[in-house]
């Protein structure tokens, strides 16, 4: 979620400097709910023998698990009602977030739709104008639907006559999602409403769209058993969805994600049958000839196995052929053209050849292709003719992360933002003839971007590997060692984190300390080789990354393991759970967000059978066991002395079950040495994160900041007289 900043103290003595004895945090020690164990709960693995005495936590719906999660709670907040501050941040960031925030237009013929904030709305308006300089109406506002402000509304993308748009209805933060239709030119909602879809998108062809769906689950097992069967249906416009049309399904492997899409052009459509978050099949057929498919239609395979990921951006009109980007035989990605008479990969031809950057994607628009790269982490964009010639940069307002460009292939224009650690966001407008870029929206700030300084630093890793990580502060910061500091990260799933804006941080930038952001083995920053380093046994590579970053940042006197806290969300949380086991020296504050904590079970509740690819498994083998066992942070707790911890979880995360997180805080209680809190906060009417209300987001973010300002012995200094910060 992008978002916001500003002024900092100028001096940290101004602000409460940490080595002063008044602001040292006091010993407090906490009483948490006792918890149950039982003793014979667990499971025989390989040969050994792994007691779970808390997993009757697993059942997130039952009496006694509501009634712990009560406790949990209760202890949490006297917690943070005791921190002076806290409210005092809570008002901050408020003043922070309230700024408008506005998406790039989404083109649908001759009308633009457009996601609106205008500062605090719990959920962005939906708005549409009649041409691009036409006045705004509200298309769809999830707050006059829901003023709790839990139900989210997304474009899920219009018919290719510009006459339908799928819109996507969520509601809690639950994966789950209602896909609704509406009628454009009468600008209101049909009664067609198509249940149980996790995980889809809509690729429409003709009058209706592909989309997959889960079977109706069993009532009161939606947010924690394990989604399996998903299958492929075709559904026509005002039917009701008991009429769509299975067009593939797969009656041997329940595991398994699948989808469709289709061309601009409604030429092909292309299946991909996946077993999880890695590699992927992909097949596809000619529309032209077979129509919509049945479950008896012989797809054309372009890719076969899991061991690589091959997609179809689309169909180049001049040449008949697909374009396809690939990791087959280039770890960093190329684009190649396929002819769809000769499939076999021995016939691809290269459009954009591999680089040595990360091809991270390549979107069509106006007939021209748009490659992004990362570069070190940072993007850099080119446009190419649609045969890869005439290639031309696209030129960046600096470094940092930017996306967009797409559009239709008789589009004339198209847009693209771009946002860094010091911007929110600015949206532009990109002329395909010309080339040229000029701002279409830039939100006004209520502090000086260049007041700030971003470094990208490269350090070694524990096997001597350079890892990139980029550090944000304050002009004027003093590197004396003693700046609290937060150092985030997250490795993994071949996801690249580039630079991107959060208000949440400034929180911290403001007052003088300093955000890291370290680029793991894992992630895809550097393309397959990086991804496949930090996977499966693999995986301690990553820890070691991060122990590696923070023992950079003290080695530099930006922080110190008194004043440094770890974050990171999902597999994040995972990484968190896992270093602060093994270093719990090295960090004061750990904050492990909806972490995969159990890697032993994980497979076995919602979506977590798609990790196997990225993780391995527990059943598979003991190897795999063994591994897994390892660094699993619940089966790693054991009598420490570990940092001030606020886990953090919602009930209705059916991402990464909240269990996970149940269980880790409930062997880290007892086995607390040290007098520092270990807690966890349970969000309600919550989930993995996305669609969280802005009212939400306020009272986590200013929890999180007091937590964290509290167990570095920091009081943060705010003149709430006139919202500014004293200087």
């Amino acid at each position: 979620m992008n978002l916001r900043l500003f002024f900092a103290c100028a001096v940290l003595a101004a602000c409460g400097a940490p080595n002063d004895p008044a602001s040292t945090p006091s010993v407090e020690r906490l009483q948490y709910p006792e918890t149950r164990k039982d003793s014979i709960a667990g499971d025989s693995l390989h040969g050994t023998f792994v007691a779970d005495p808390y997993r009757w936590l697993e059942n997130d719906t039952s009496v006694a698990t509501k009634a712990w999660v009560d406790g949990q709670n209760a202890v949490t907040n006297a917690f943070l009602e005791k921190i002076p501050f806290r409210k005092d941040i809570a008002k901050r960031y408020e003043e922070l977030f309230n700024f408008p925030k506005v998406s790039a237009p989404i083109k649908v013929g001759d009308l633009f739709f457009q996601y609106r904030n205008s500062g605090l709305q719990n959920q962005s308006v939906i708005y549409v104008r009649k041409g691009l300089d036409g006045e705004d109406k509200v298309f769809i506002d999830p707050n006059a639907i829901d003023p709790a402000g839990t139900t989210t509304f997304n474009l899920m993308g219009a018919s290719n006559d510009d006459r339908y748009m799928a819109v996507g209805v969520q509601k809690a933060g639950s994966d789950w999602q209602d896909i609704t239709l509406w009628d454009l030119g009468a600008m209101k909602e049909l009664p067609d409403v198509l249940k149980w879809a996790k995980f889809s998108g809509v690729a429409w062809y003709k009058n209706g769209f592909f989309y997959s769906r889960y079977p109706t689950p069993t009532k009161g097992t939606e947010l924690s058993a394990a989604s399996q069967w998903q299958k492929v249906y075709y559904h026509k416009v005002g039917d009701p969805q008991e009429k769509d049309a299975l067009i593939w399904e797969n009656t041997t492997d329940p595991n398994l994600y699948v989808g469709v899409g289709v061309t601009e052009g409604e030429e092909f459509a292309t299946l991909f049958v996946s077993t999880g978050t890695d590699g992927f099949e992909q097949y596809f057929i000619d529309l032209r000839k077979t129509g919509i498919p049945t479950p008896s239609t012989k797809w054309i395979a372009l890719q076969t196995g899991f061991e690589h990921k091959t997609s179809v951006v689309d169909l180049d009109p001049k040449s008949g052929h697909l374009l396809v980007r690939t990791d087959v035989n280039a770890p960093r990605y190329r684009l190649v053209s396929v002819d769809p008479a000769k499939p076999a990969q021995a016939d691809w031809k290269d459009v954009i050849p591999q680089k040595n950057e990360l091809l991270q994607g390549v979107s069509t628009g106006g007939g021209l292709l748009f490659a992004e790269y990362l570069k070190d982490a940072t993007s850099r964009f080119y446009r190419y003719n649609s045969d890869g010639t005439g290639e031309q940069e696209v030129v960046l307002p600096g470094l940092g992360s930017a996306g967009g460009f797409g559009g239709k292939r008789k589009d004339t224009y198209s847009f693209y933002s771009f946002t860094s650690f010091t911007d929110p966001g600015t949206i532009y407008r990109y002329d395909y003839a010309t080339g040229k870029s000029e701002v279409y929206f830039r939100p006004e700030l209520k502090f000086d971007p260049e007041q700030y300084i971003t470094e990208q630093v490269f350090y070694p890793s524990k096997d001597g590997t350079k890892v990139p990580m980029f550090i944000v502060y304050k002009k004027g910061t003093e590197k004396n060692g003693k700046n609290p500091a937060l150092l985030y990260a997250y490795g993994g799933f071949n996801i690249s984190l580039s630079p991107s804006f959060s208000t949440s941080r400034m929180i911290l930038l403001e007052q003088g300390g300093v955000f890291a952001m370290a680029n793991l083995r894992g992630g895809g920053e550097y393309g397959e080789d990086w991804h496949k380093a930090g996977m499966k046994e693999n995986k301690q590579n990553v820890f070691d990354d991060f122990i590696a970053a923070a023992e950079y940042l003290i080695a530099n006197k930006y922080t110190d393991s008194e004043h440094l806290a770890i974050n990171g969300g999902s597999n994040g949380g995972l990484l968190v759970g896992a270093v602060m086991t093994q270093r719990p020296e090295l960090f004061k504050v750990a904050f492990p967000e909806v972490g995969v904590l159990d890697m032993l079970r994980f497979q076995k509740f919602t979506a977590g059978f798609g990790w196997v690819p990225e993780y391995g498994s527990a059943d598979n083998s003991k190897e795999e066991f063994d591994y897994l066992r390892a660094y699993s942070p619940l089966h790693n707790v054991k009598p420490a002395k570990y940092p001030a911890t606020m886990v953090m979880t919602a009930d209705h995360d059916d991402r990464v079950v909240p269990a996970h997180s149940f269980k880790f805080i409930s062997a880290l209680q007892p086995a607390q040495q040290g007098d520092a809190p270990v807690l966890i906060r349970v969000e309600t009417n919550a989930g993995h994160g996305a669609g969280k209300p802005t009212s939400m987001i306020i009272d986590e973010q200013a929890d999180k900041w007091s937590f964290f300002f509290k167990n570095v012995g920091f009081t943060p200094n705010y003149n709430l007289k006139d919202g500014t910060i004293k200087q």
